[in-house]
């Protein structure tokens, strides 16, 4: 099935379009644009700007496909543009290249529209899939909320009339949820304090504040022999610009006694709590502060105390010390007396988990616990921590909660209550375990972000390989940039110093980014390294380094130049798996690129890597670069070549100076490849040397 459909007719426009697409705005960004009959934009919003990232100067003009589609999705563009224009309107989900190259996938409705010389052109109007999930999820949260609630909820507009009622108050009342509708609540139920009602909704819409707990006493239609109380609370219901679109009441009939009032309270505590939980956790990516904000969130709404722990395993994944087994990690934790031996629990101490203990029971089971008065000394086993034991003489209950996240147990969580508390009961349990459960997710997700980025920048700090080594007859320098700080490539470059004097240059580019591109990167320059020392040839290296490529998958494909020099003779020999060719400059400026053979990409099975040779005169410059410099989204390869012979006509100028001006003539200021560059001059031969 085609990823869009097509419609009969485009929908017509609502009649007070500006204020319904201002409305529709804020909950749903729409980004719109129109693309003359060549397919070049020609109207650019500011919508667009913001979840595209392209300003309205710099796009204006320039083809849509070729700038918003991704190549693979390049056919299909072509096919629904000639739909388009043939009168179509068709809807979908297409994914949209961001400026910075990464992709979104969007729903997108694209509609004959004239451009401005009268020709069919096409009006795009799309937005974000997973803000359109995110309103869907939503929305399905309230639907849930209004037709499973055992609480009476309405909400009524700011002329106090009802909007929408839910079953459970439309039985409260005894009237339809349609008789409420367009209705005020003296029209509905006049048997009760209506007016004094209306006058509290009245302040609440007025102040903006909420009001809890008004008592509606009197008698409905659902039961109009007995008076009934009900428990009201109003609040207002606020746009994202704060502008008050009405209220939200719910109400709850305490007729059969105050452990009704009781548990509606505490119903709509845990409702505020989980919201709060919602909001206030996973604020960011920071795994210390994730875990304080559930600290925050549990102490002291839901406990007296809060203890985050975290397997060191979990933490240290690429570890395998047998001393990360059985080790706990503390995050974050709050307790009620600053003063108390608890004081001396921090964040960042590390405890082994006793066999036998109620922790190693949590986490090896993945299945929380309940500890009463009686239970919890249990909770310490180390006889040397006796003045804590004090401490828990004064706790009334404690429930352990295993940190699951993805069908994996990453830590624990400990709450307690203080004895004058009422222990945790069964809604209390669901409750913490519903906040912590949620929080597991965010803690699971800032954990693989903490160690990505760990990597990535280990990496990265590995791969900038600036202290090369000091070799006969070149001076030598060379830069690695990857695209962004977190997501580095295969890029890399190499000096390989060889027997007799001789230096081996190498430079590579293992296709995709990420860890595992680097990290195939590591084992391609390591079998470099390998067989270059052992006097392996060029061409004899490469096609070594192809069985290695293929060894890895079938998926994995590299592209590489090795060159050696020899001082002596001031010869270089050359060869070439699929990389683009390297440049030479004389000491006069005179600026060439390699044409010898440019060889196949390593892991396709190429058998014959043909070497080039030539000579290097004193002052010659040697340019081994990536595709990363010389390609961009604006700029083909042969472009990129010019331009990079034009910056090499001043090859005397020092190689760091040139180095830089490489870069910054030829990288945007946000390049969306990783760069390897290699520069290696000749130096003048010693006397007396051939």
């Amino acid at each position: 099935m085609d990823a869009f459909q097509s419609t009969s007719e485009v929908p017509d426009q609502p009649a007070a379009a500006v204020g319904y697409a201002g409305v529709l705005r804020e909950l749903l960004p729409i980004a719109l644009w129109r693309e003359d009959a060549d397919g070049r934009i020609v109207e650019w919003s500011l919508a667009a700007q913001d979840l595209l990232g392209h300003r309205p100067e710099d796009i204006l003009g320039r083809p849509g496909t070729a700038v918003l589609v991704p190549e693979t999705n390049h056919g299909l563009a072509d096919q629904l543009t000639r739909r388009v224009q043939a009168g179509e309107t068709v809807v979908g989900t297409l994914p949209v290249r961001h400026r910075d190259g990464h992709r979104i996938t969007m729903e997108m409705w694209i509609v004959p529209a004239a451009d401005p010389q009268g020709r069919t052109g096409a009006m795009l109007i799309a937005v974000e899939t997973s803000e359109v999930l995110r309103m869907r999820d939503s929305l399905a949260a309230l639907q849930s909320l209004f037709t499973q609630s055992p609480i009476g909820l309405a909400t009524l507009g700011p002329d106090l009339r009802f909007l929408r009622v839910n079953d459970a108050l439309a039985r409260m009342n005894g009237v339809s949820a349609a008789d409420h509708l367009g209705k005020r609540l003296t029209e509905v139920v006049p048997g009760v304090n209506a007016a004094a009602l209306e006058a509290t909704m009245q302040q609440v819409l007025d102040r903006g504040t909420a009001v809890l707990d008004v008592r509606r006493t009197g008698r409905t239609p659902a039961d109009p022999g007995r008076e009934h109380t009900w428990s009201c609370s109003y609040a207002p219901l606020l746009d994202g610009s704060g502008r008050a679109l009405g209220l939200i009441a719910s109400l709850i009939d305490i007729t059969e006694g105050q452990q009704a009032q009781i548990e509606a309270e505490r119903a709509r505590r845990r409702f505020a709590v989980l919201a709060e939980a919602g909001t206030r956790i996973g604020t960011t990516l920071d795994l210390r502060q994730t875990a304080e904000e559930i600290t925050q969130v549990l102490v002291p709404q839901l406990a007296d105390s809060a203890d985050v722990q975290l397997l060191e395993a979990v933490l240290a994944p690429d570890d395998s010390a047998a001393s990360h087994r059985g080790l706990l990690r503390r995050l974050a934790a709050v307790f009620p007396d600053p003063d108390a031996p608890t004081a001396r629990l921090l964040p960042g101490q590390t405890f082994r988990i006793p066999a036998g203990t109620v922790y190693e029971q949590v986490i090896a089971a993945g299945r929380p616990m309940n500890l009463y008065r009686a239970d919890i000394p249990a909770l310490i086993s180390d006889p040397r921590a006796e003045p804590l034991r004090a401490y828990l003489s004064t706790l009334g209950s404690a429930r352990l909660i295993p940190l699951m996240a993805r069908g994996t147990v990453l830590g624990a969580v400990t709450v307690t209550r203080l004895a004058e508390r009422e222990p945790f009961d069964e809604q209390d349990c669901i409750l913490v375990d519903e906040v912590v459960a949620r929080a597991a997710l965010n803690i699971d997700n800032a954990r693989m972000y903490t160690n990505q980025r760990r990597a990535a920048l280990t990496l990265q700090r590995s791969l900038s390989n600036s202290d090369l080594p000091l070799v006969t007859g070149l001076e030598l320098t060379g830069r690695y940039l990857p695209a962004s700080a977190h997501d580095v490539g295969g890029d890399w470059y190499d000096v390989i110093q060889l027997p007799g004097g001789r230096t081996g240059l190498v430079i590579g580019d293992v296709m995709g980014h990420g860890i595992h591109a680097a990290a195939v990167m590591g084992q391609l320059r390591t079998a470099v390294r390998t067989l270059a020392r052992h006097g392996v040839p060029p061409g004899r290296l490469l096609r070594s380094l192809d069985a290695v490529v293929a060894d890895l998958g079938e998926d994995e494909m590299a592209t590489c130049v090795y060159a050696v020099h020899d001082p002596a003779s001031g010869g270089c020999v050359i060869a070439r798996a699929g990389h683009p060719p390297p440049a030479v400059a004389t000491a006069r400026g005179t600026v060439t690129f390699l044409d010898g053979p440019p060889g196949t990409p390593l892991g396709t099975g190429g058998r014959e890597f043909r070497t080039e040779r030539l000579q290097l005169a004193p002052g010659s410059l040697l340019v081994l670069y990536t595709d990363g410099l010389i390609e961009a989204r604006d700029r083909d390869l042969d472009q990129g070549m010019a331009e990079l012979g034009r910056v090499l006509r001043d090859p005397a100028q020092p190689l760091e100076t040139l180095c830089d001006g490489i870069l910054s003539r030829l990288l945007p200021p946000a390049p969306q490849d990783d760069v390897a560059l290699l520069l290696a001059r000749t130096t003048p031969r010693r006397p007396g040397r051939a």
